[in-house]
């Protein structure tokens, strides 16, 4: 990841300092620069004879080496609160007082890392999605402490790399991992009743809702251990919030070693076989799509009802950061708030668990037979 961003930066123009505790990781990663540079020159994403003008924007150290004079010091450290802090507060003396620091953070409390700092106020998040040089979205997440002249400072950033940034409230997941939940967890419910297996419910999710992958293709790929920590991280982070709830049979795939593509077998075997393509033989059933769809929707007006984002930023983060075929809330409007409501309603009256608990803000809009406001 810090790779990735360190790419985007000197693309855009910016002076680069890439620093890792480990020499070998920065030489390859110098080497991984310079093969997707060329490389996208090679293909004219870039103009010819850049590639050698942007490596040469960026320098190399290890450890962290100088950082005096910086505008901005991500980190993409691993995802451990007293690590990240530690790493801010040995810099923070050797940058001005203007300098912003960044969290690329994608669970941890930005807040709780701003708040080892002398100057919190300079620190917020910066959220890329990997791969940093491919994927368009960032999450922009203020800190408790940091004042708007510095969210508006990066998010003008953001923009000049040439990404695009949505705003989110400092609660665990943000928008994209918080409302991406019920993906996988709604997947797993249904595989785990016995309902449809998960070839049937990849491919309802591929067939009906127009997703590039299903749900266990996608746990694969990330890898099921980081999916579950992801989940566990979020649900601990929300005081144990029921729709957040694990699912044991991910837990029983990492004891078992079947993280996913990277171990050769998770849900799918991957020994030379392409599991986009495979099929249970069954009929696909179409209530398996508009479930896991009901409880998307409902997640997303979760987060609107609570301000984590704005209806705006609900919607692109979904698209350019989750990857899915169209806003949830347009989805929404399309399929009708009161049918979204009604399911809801028969999934709670079914299990009598406040996971399936409907969002008021859906309770209240199919009552005065509203939609979602998309006109931005």
């Amino acid at each position: 990841m810090g790779q990735g961003i360190a790419q985007v930066a000197a693309t855009a123009g910016w002076y680069v300092h890439l620093s890792d505790v480990s020499a070998a990781v920065l030489e390859q990663a110098r080497k991984n620069i310079q093969y997707y540079l060329n490389r996208h020159e090679a293909k004219g994403k870039i103009d010819k004879g850049s590639a050698a003008s942007i490596l040469q924007r960026i320098t190399w150290a290890q450890p962290a080496g100088d950082v005096t004079g910086s505008d901005l010091v991500i980190e993409a450290v691993s995802e451990d609160l007293r690590v990240k802090q530690k790493l801010f507060q040995s810099l923070e003396s050797n940058v001005a007082s203007d300098t912003l620091f960044a969290t690329n953070t994608s669970s941890l409390s930005v807040t709780a890392i701003a708040s080892a700092l002398q100057r919190p106020g300079n620190l917020l998040g910066i959220h890329f999605f990997n791969p940093a040089p491919l994927m368009p979205l960032v999450e922009i997440i203020p800190a408790e402490q940091t004042p708007g002249a510095v969210v508006n400072k990066a998010i003008t950033w953001m923009t000049q790399w040439g990404k695009l940034p949505v705003q989110a409230k400092d609660t665990p997941g943000f928008i994209v991992n918080r409302i991406a939940r019920p993906f996988y967890s709604e997947a797993l419910r249904i595989y785990e009743e016995g309902l449809a297996d998960f070839k049937t419910i990849d491919q309802a999710m591929i067939q009906y809702g127009g997703f590039r992958m299903g749900p266990f293709q996608l746990m694969d790929l990330i890898g099921n251990d980081v999916n579950y920590s992801v989940t566990e991280t979020i649900w601990k982070a929300s005081y144990f919030e029921p729709r957040y709830k694990p699912c044991s049979i991910q837990k029983r795939m990492i004891a078992a070693g079947r993280l996913g593509k990277k171990t050769g077998k998770g849900f799918y075997s991957y020994s030379g076989v392409n599991p986009t393509h495979s099929s249970s033989g069954q009929k696909i059933p179409s209530w398996i799509f508009d479930r896991i769809l009901f409880m998307l929707v409902n997640e997303a007006a979760e987060a609107v009802y609570y301000k984590i984002a704005s209806i705006p930023d609900v919607e692109k983060a979904m698209c350019f950061g989750a990857g899915y075929p169209k806003g949830l809330l347009k989805w929404a409007n399309e399929i009708g708030i009161a049918n979204v409501v009604n399911e809801m309603d028969d999934l709670f009256n079914t299990y009598h668990e406040e996971r399936y608990r409907c969002n008021p803000l859906l309770r209240r809009m199919a009552k005065e037979n509203s939609l979602f406001d998309l006109t931005f």
